[in-house]
């Protein structure tokens, strides 16, 4: 008789320590990402989950994730996320807040506090795709300042 379940190769989770974040991973100028769960350094395929974090009084470069589908938590702080022609739409987000961004999206993550860090959770799949667009002046975005 043939034992299907020997044929299955041994799988554990991997547990990835707060201290042992991986870094190397893309940015968009001032939102800064690490990962907890990415193909980098577990044995993932179809997902990337990790935190990024602004600065008080920084945003990020205009960017979308391509093909990825993103998932987004506010832990801490006061989040902006501006978005279509020109920038002009935006949404203001809070901690416990959660946002979708669709896939080609391009956006702006903004930290709306000049004194206090913004921190998200953000799962994305398949993966981590951070496309850069070109930089778009601060005053164009509707009451963003930097600290």
């Amino acid at each position: 008789m043939n034992d299907v379940a020997a044929d299955i190769p041994t799988v554990v989770p991997v547990v990835t320590r707060g201290a042992e974040l991986h870094g190397d991973t893309p940015d968009s100028g001032g939102a800064h990402r690490v990962s907890g769960v990415s193909a980098q350094h577990t044995p993932a395929t179809r997902i990337w989950f990790g935190q990024v974090s602004n600065d008080p009084g920084y945003r990020s470069l205009p960017h979308h994730h391509g093909e990825a589908e993103t998932g987004g938590y506010v832990l801490r702080g006061s989040a902006r996320i501006y978005f279509g022609e020109d920038f002009a739409q935006f949404i203001d987000m809070r901690p416990g807040d959660f946002v979708f961004v669709p896939p080609f999206m391009p956006h702006v993550e903004a930290n709306m506090s000049t004194t206090d860090d913004l921190v998200w959770l953000t799962a994305r799949t398949p993966e981590n795709i951070v496309v850069n667009l070109p930089d778009v002046a601060d005053d164009l975005l509707v009451g963003f300042r930097r600290s």
